[in-house]
């Protein structure tokens, strides 16, 4: 271990931690990420990878090679977190999670005391169904209950696919919502929110206008749609950093919390 902690830098590190948080990451993101050229975004992942750190493979045709964290990569930077589940039919939404991950670190939202992904959620509350039933009682699961029990007979949870945290304390979670589900899914998870008092808002980022609006009669039906916000977003190159995930224009603005939300 301490050999492989030499062999890296503080840069390399960075890296290493953005891909322990995501399943999929590309080149892209790790030049927003560093402030690097692409070409320099390349060499670094492929250095990575020829230590044994990272694995890469080109999914599709005309899409850019994908790269993901291997155990030896989370060892080295001591992450808890297990090696990625590759699912290619999540691709796109792993992908675009990793541009909302960058936005949300770069205060697009608001300023955050810390930004959670989906897989450090889950690590987080298995460790927790592991710990004597007294620390149980003290410490409250990061997901949202939906009621009922799942598998292994443990109570059914829904994780955000980010949760943001004010400096207050207060959660938004971050639904990157880019097919639609089933209206008793979807509105079995917006009631989970509703009834969560630790949830302030959550925002719901689309790329069509159908999502939009089956996101927005559900939050409605269950009279929650104060607290639920919904952003449209478009594929395409964006001004400041390249390819990514950016605000549609027919929408306006980025979403940034209002401080009544806040205040839940």
């Amino acid at each position: 271990m301490g050999r492989n902690r030499a062999l890296i830098t503080e840069r390399d590190q960075t890296l290493l931690a953005f891909a322990a948080e995501h399943r999929l990451i590309v080149a892209d993101h790790i030049q927003v990420l560093l402030s690097i050229s692409r070409d320099a975004a390349q060499a670094r992942l492929r250095g990575l990878r020829a230590a044994g750190m990272l694995a890469s493979e080109r999914f599709f045709h005309g899409q850019p090679r994908c790269w993901w964290i291997t155990r030896k990569g989370l060892a080295v930077i001591d992450s808890q977190l297990p090696a990625p589940r590759i699912d290619l039919r999540s691709y796109r939404h792993d992908i675009g999670l990793g541009w909302v991950w960058l936005a949300a670190e770069r205060g697009a939202f608001s300023q955050l005391r810390e930004v959670a992904s989906e897989r450090t959620m889950r690590s987080r509350d298995g460790v927790l169904t592991q710990s004597p039933v007294a620390e149980l009682e003290r410490k409250e699961p990061y997901g949202v209950r939906l009621g009922g029990a799942g598998p292994a007979g443990r109570e059914r949870l829904h994780y955000p696919d980010l949760l943001l945290t004010t400096p207050g304390g207060r959660r938004i979670g971050v639904e990157l919502e880019l097919t639609s589900k089933d209206g008793p899914r979807r509105e079995r998870i917006l009631a989970g929110y509703g009834a969560d008092p630790r949830i302030a808002a959550v925002l719901y980022l689309v790329d069509r206008p159908a999502v939009a609006r089956a996101v927005e009669a559900s939050a409605a039906r269950l009279d929650i749609a104060p607290m639920v916000h919904v952003q449209r977003v478009q594929w395409g190159l964006r001004r400041d950093a390249g390819p990514g995930l950016a605000p549609a224009r027919s929408r306006g603005r980025a979403y940034r919390a209002p401080e009544r939300a806040m205040e839940r």
